[in-house]
């Protein structure tokens, strides 16, 4: 997951009068959370306590030792256990090393000093979010949801949340608001039955309806957020279950089990209909009959040989291949990005490899209206976004090319792309598809500090969150207001994505593949 801090906000405390800045973290392109400097001192100050109590389990080779080039971090040594393809388990020592925080100030920042511990904590959160093991630990989960709840201003409470199956199934979820995604996952999976050996299979997404009867999916719901909050703040989404794997070969232990086979055939009809999944006139017919018949594991054995089986299409985007301006469908997945262009009748489709991309990055640009006024209780709406997705890619033995894709879907294409990286690496090495697992050896209690400090919340589980915001100073309810730090005019910030271990699958190219 990447992490960014774009831009700051300014809030003053009518109760004490005093003033202070909250940053905005965004995490993979969308808004999460702001947090105040000590806040964020205080998690590095629990984390550096915590460190040496977590245990990576089923860890890959490639994790075995954890570097942050030169920055000064502290460190611990823990123990990984290593998952070969014969299920045994091999010990050893790592060193997990945490990146440099910024220091304290005593006196009251400048504008260009602010900026300075701005880019500062966005590169200590980034590593963080780099990090494998630690980006997996609930320590870190329960921060973000935390902070989530408290910068969305949701008070906790019992709620009914409505999660969707792909062909309009309604699972109602009596939960709390404060629920993280992978509680509501595990309790609508158990709601239809699904073994919870498989439900890591699973997640939950944002999908929308577009203006030409097209659905279009806007982004996976991350365990260390709450899914009623972020459909909240994106009202006209409905939150829906599919797949979370892009390799086929998992679908082989799925199909074993009557739900699991039931999902995969639900998502996959849809596909078809969505036309995410390009079938000949004679493979239509025969998949129609299967469907009539109700024969839904040999229908999945001739869907899963269709080349675009199990990819997921985006919108329309522009794209500089093979010509500038282009205007094209984005589809992901078997280990490709295609650039599909309909001509008429005709499907034009250029595919590129992830294993020739040799690094992507996502570029955001920001654009404010200097005469617009800026909403008191918003940190994002009034901004429009201009996201771009490029990579680099071998074309040939000797000539890389960028390929630049503009569409408003840009961050999403690119953790896919991670995703599909991700499962290849652990195919590589031998691992399972979830091969890593996070634990501690000793409980120590995790307290999340509020904004205006006006309590702290101890946790005892990862879905812990705070009971009640009612003592949170906003403006809404005449506390605290607050304004934008500074407008974002023109503003750029580029995200490179440079995935861990992935040189030695790029490296797997030969002049056959060329």
């Amino acid at each position: 997951m990447h992490f960014s801090i774009p831009d700051t906000q300014d809030f003053y405390n009518e109760r004490n009068g005093t003033s202070y800045t909250g940053y905005n973290i965004h995490i993979n392109g969308i808004f999460h959370c702001c947090l105040r400097y000590k806040q964020l001192h205080n998690f590095n100050e629990q984390l550096k306590k915590r460190i040496a109590h977590i245990i990576p389990t089923k860890l890959s080779n490639s994790y075995s030792k954890l570097q942050f080039g030169n920055e000064s971090c502290a460190d611990s040594n823990a123990t990984a256990a290593t998952v070969g393809p014969n299920g045994k388990q091999h010990y050893k020592k790592i060193c997990i090393r945490l990146p440099e925080f910024p220091p304290k100030k005593l006196l009251p920042l400048s504008q260009s000093q602010l900026e300075i511990r701005r880019y500062a904590l966005e590169r200590y959160i980034q590593l963080l979010g780099q990090d494998p093991i630690i980006s997996k630990t609930d320590m870190l989960f329960t921060f973000l949801l935390n902070a989530q709840q408290e910068s969305a201003g949701i008070e906790q409470r019992t709620t009914t949340l409505e999660t969707y199956l792909m062909n309009g199934y309604r699972i109602e979820i009596n939960c709390l608001t404060t629920d993280a995604s992978s509680k509501i996952l595990e309790i609508a999976c158990q709601n239809i039955g699904l073994p919870n050996e498989m439900i890591h299979y699973f997640s939950l997404y944002l999908m929308r309806k577009e203006n030409d009867d097209n659905i279009a999916l806007v982004r996976k719901l991350m365990d260390f957020e709450s899914p009623y909050i972020s459909q909240r703040l994106l009202s006209d989404c409905q939150i829906v279950i599919r797949k979370c794997y892009w390799d086929p070969c998992y679908d082989i232990q799925l199909m074993q089990d009557k739900i699991a086979l039931n999902l995969l055939y639900i998502q996959t009809v849809s596909d078809i209909e969505k036309d995410w999944i390009i079938v000949s006139p004679d493979i239509k017919a025969q998949l129609r009959s299967l469907q009539d018949r109700g024969n839904k594991k040999e229908y999945l054995d001739i869907a899963r040989k269709l080349p675009s089986y199990g990819c997921i299409q985006f919108s329309k985007a522009s794209v500089d291949y093979p010509e500038p301006n282009t205007c094209a469908n984005i589809v992901v997945g078997n280990s490709e990005l295609s650039i599909r262009i309909t001509d008429g009748l005709k499907i034009q489709e250029t595919k590129f490899k992830v294993t020739r991309m040799r690094c992507w990055r996502v570029t955001t640009t920001h654009n404010v209206d200097d005469s617009q006024d800026i909403p008191s209780n918003s940190t994002k709406e009034f901004i429009s976004q201009s996201l771009e997705l490029s990579f680099e890619y071998l074309m040939n033995k000797d000539s890389l090319r960028w390929i630049v894709i503009n569409s408003e879907n840009a961050m999403l294409m690119s953790v896919c792309l991670q995703g599909m990286v991700d499962e290849l690496i652990n195919q590589k090495e031998g691992n399972h598809f979830t091969n890593i697992k996070i634990q501690t050896d000793d409980y120590i209690p995790f307290l999340y500090i509020k904004r205006d400090d006006s309590n702290r919340i101890s946790d005892s589980s990862s879905s812990d969150t705070i009971s009640s915001l009612n003592e949170i100073d906003m403006q809404t309810t005449g506390g605290e207001s607050f304004s934008m730090k500074r407008k974002i005019k023109n503003k750029i910030s580029t995200t490179v994505f440079f995935t861990k271990g992935r040189e030695s699958v790029f490296e797997e190219i030969g002049d056959d593949d060329l």
